[in-house]
């Protein structure tokens, strides 16, 4: 009886955790496996076919949604790298040291309080929305992830490096462009591809700031959705999680490294 009870709680927990990981990746799966689905309705299965990915790749208005939606990730974030590391580099040497924790609001406020205050704001100050105030939320959102991150690891460095640097001569730009960006590019380049996926994926901040001229991706993707379109937008919704889910398991792997780096330096 004892055994039956410790074979049952062995097992218990297992499957428990694995119910619940089912039930949150059963929509994914469910996504996946329509999207070679041969018929026009999405949910009415027929048999398999992949002729939904062909006329994804020869949608010409795919192409247009992911090159705006390129464009707007690009951009974002080389201004928000840019901004980020010139505020955390100025703002440790002055007072916006203590400004830092500011940063973390972009982050704990609800998205859409953040998608109706730039509205507002572009009204405001009478702003077009089109590209300029989607790059402009877009970038907004990602210094809250990359200030953070960038300010964690600078907090890190070796200030002897920096005061070697000095007294051999050089001067502050070069200190900042031999010195320090060295070492802070690994932290660079995942806040990069961090602000990537995020601006990639994004839908609510997109649908409030880009108006009638700058249609991404994921608007695209609803607008179809409630067109009642065919299985094309299950296609593109996987594909979408194929490249989105690459450049996660990338963020995972630098920051695996950074903590295998940190552990062999201690």
């Amino acid at each position: 009886m004892m055994k039956k009870q410790a074979l049952a709680r062995g097992f218990g927990l297992p499957i428990s955790v694995g119910l619940v990981y089912f039930f949150l990746y059963i929509p994914i799966i469910v996504v996946i496996v329509f999207s070679f689905n041969d018929a026009h309705y999405a949910y009415v299965w027929r048999g398999f076919t992949t002729r939904w990915y062909y006329e994804l790749w020869h949608s010409a208005e795919v192409w247009d949604a992911l090159t705006n939606s390129l464009i707007v990730a690009c951009s974002a974030v080389v201004l928000s790298l840019t901004m980020g590391v010139l505020v955390v580099w100025h703002g440790s040497h002055t007072a916006l040291a203590r400004l830092f924790p500011l940063f973390y609001g972009t982050l704990a406020a609800p998205e859409i309080v953040l998608a109706v205050g730039l509205l507002t704001l572009f009204s405001a100050l009478d702003v077009e929305l089109g590209f300029t105030s989607l790059i402009a939320a877009h970038t907004l959102l990602g210094l809250g992830y990359v200030v953070p991150m960038v300010h964690a690891r600078f907090s890190n460095l070796d200030k002897t490096l920096t005061e070697a640097s000095l007294d051999l001569g050089a001067t502050r730009g070069q200190t900042f462009f031999k010195v320090i960006l060295p070492l802070l590019f690994p932290s660079l380049f995942a806040a990069g591809l961090l602000v990537f996926i995020i601006s990639l994926d994004d839908f609510l901040i997109s649908f409030f700031c880009s108006g009638a001229t700058a249609q991404t991706l994921p608007m695209y993707i609803f607008s179809m959705i409630r067109a009642g379109s065919t299985p094309v937008v299950n296609a593109l919704s996987t594909v979408m999680l194929v490249v989105s889910s690459i450049f996660v398991l990338g963020f995972s792997w630098i920051q695996v490294r950074r903590m295998g780096m940190r552990g062999v330096r201690l």
